[in-house]
């Protein structure tokens, strides 16, 4: 079984890390970075310090508008599909990488697999929403974090080769929390102690580039009770300083440069809450039990927030401030998003569908029902 596993972005390097591991034993993987995040603080870190192998092939796509940046991918993916001719083409996620890979996979002979199918916020504003839809009707296995993820699948017509298989990201912040306490200075080089400060990170296209809303987070964050640890991504400092906030964003939070991943995880798992606009950092929040404000007016993860312990504040000032302000406790702490095995089923279910000759090969694969 030949697998060729696309990546593009920090959240997909994290689940490629415990996938590639267990695909690694029974099967060959050519690993492709698009190059959509370049930066070596939200690139080549976490290929180091998550144990990934180095990519086979970097495809060297940087910003661009949606649309050139999703062509771009497309014709610098393609050649490498015919190169290494994979039985699996491997997306993760809802970037502009995943529908890169989709739309390639789709117009070849291969399977195309999803990794965190099923996926909804019903917003198609979102670029991430048109992605991840896509993605999935493109998909011949759709591979789903939870049961929510497998009915939304469901009322769109999507029955066949989808699996629920639990979160990867879950296996991936099991171990990543354990490495960060043992490997982690983030908290003494900071100054901050556990349970004393907010984390946040903003870095969306609708709150980053419209300066009333960025203006209003900013006002929210700055009413914390608790200092505000702001880790700044590229696109946010830009904005910042472009709109004249930036002297008032480093007077009111501690804004420090991007993090890798154990820093961050560490500082996660240490805050008293936190607020993002992040997907991906509203479940690690879920996992590591970090109460989180959202600063968005949907989510994905419908889940944290029947639970209680995720709120959506947009970008309101006010609920943002009475989000941070708030002793607001959690309802329950259930667990759906499987039980931290997902990269090992996962794997499994593709070694159903090809062996390393690219035969079919069946054997039973553990359920999560």
């Amino acid at each position: 079984m030949r697998v060729c596993s696309v990546v593009g972005a920090r959240p997909q390097f994290v689940k490629a890390a415990v996938v590639s591991r267990k695909l690694r034993d029974v099967g060959e993987e050519v690993l492709v970075h698009t190059g959509q995040h370049y930066d070596e603080a939200l690139s080549d870190v976490f290929f180091e310090e998550l144990d990934i192998p180095e990519p086979e092939y970097n495809l060297g796509v940087e910003s661009d508008t949606h649309g050139r940046q999703t062509a771009k991918m497309i014709a610098a993916l393609e050649p490498v599909v015919e190169e290494t001719d994979p039985d699996v083409l491997l997306l993760y996620g809802d970037t502009n990488s995943t529908l890169a890979g989709a739309i390639v996979g789709s117009k070849r002979d291969l399977t195309v697999a999803h990794v965190e199918a099923g996926l909804r916020s019903d917003n198609w504003e979102m670029p991430e929403e048109v992605n991840r839809v896509l993605t999935d009707h493109a998909s011949e296995l759709c591979f789903a974090p939870s049961q929510a993820a497998v009915t939304n699948l469901a009322e769109e017509g999507i029955t066949d080769g989808v699996h629920w298989t639990g979160d990867v990201m879950y296996d991936a912040i099991l171990d990543a929390r354990e490495r960060s306490r043992r490997r982690s200075t983030i908290l003494e080089q900071l100054e901050v102690r556990e349970e004393e400060f907010v984390l946040a990170t903003v870095h969306r296209a609708g709150n980053t580039d419209d300066r009333s809303r960025l203006a209003s987070i900013l006002d929210g964050l700055a009413s914390a009770p608790l200092p505000v640890v702001l880790p700044a991504h590229p696109r946010t400092v830009s904005r910042l300083e472009e709109y004249d906030l930036w002297d008032r964003a480093t007077d009111e939070l501690e804004v420090i440069e991007p993090l890798g991943y154990l820093d961050f995880v560490r500082l996660l798992d240490a805050a008293e809450r936190v607020a993002t606009d992040s997907g991906g950092v509203q479940k690690e929040a879920f996992f590591l039990g970090t109460r989180c404000l959202t600063l968005r007016e949907e989510t994905e993860w419908v889940e944290t927030i029947d639970c209680g312990w995720n709120r959506l504040v947009g970008s309101d000032a006010d609920a943002i401030r009475d989000g941070l302000r708030d002793g607001w406790e959690p309802e329950s702490n259930p667990h759906p998003y499987g039980d931290g095995t997902a990269a090992r089923r996962i794997v499994r279910l593709l070694e159903t569908q090809f062996d390393a000759e690219g035969s079919e090969r069946q054997f039973e694969v553990p359920s999560l029902d």
